[in-house]
């Protein structure tokens, strides 16, 4: 069974940073292409960044493109995500997924390809 475990999240001011940490354990690490979302009550799940199975190939959305980064250490099964210069409309519950992918170079922008999800990591910007 494939469980994923965020870390990492919590109350910061604008223009700060957090880095948020996502555990994988009971499944291959190295055969998931791995995603970063966001979702506010009420509001349907964003996409934030992904990588691919490699870590070679990464994707962000506008909002996350020149201030966050994703990462991954398969040595530690673990993936990151690097957020920088914070501001208040990145207060989100983030979520890590995982998506069971053939190509190594592969990745996906979209939730609902995502097999795995964690449970969600509260990030909070005060302005």
């Amino acid at each position: 069974q494939v469980q994923l475990v965020e870390s990492g999240g919590g109350l910061v001011q604008a223009g700060d940073s957090l880095r948020l940490s996502c555990a994988v354990s009971g499944g291959t690490f190295g055969s998931f292409s791995m995603g970063w979302f966001r979702q506010v009550p009420g509001k349907v799940r964003e996409f934030v960044a992904a990588n691919s199975r490699n870590g070679r190939v990464t994707y962000y959305s506008d909002s996350a493109k020149g201030r966050f980064t994703i990462s991954r250490d398969n040595a530690k099964i673990t993936v990151f995500l690097q957020m920088n210069t914070l501001k208040p409309e990145d207060t989100a519950v983030y979520y890590c997924a995982a998506q069971s992918q053939r190509s190594v170079l592969a990745y996906s922008i979209r939730s609902h390809e995502y097999q795995y999800w964690g449970q969600g990591t509260q990030v909070t910007v005060s302005s």
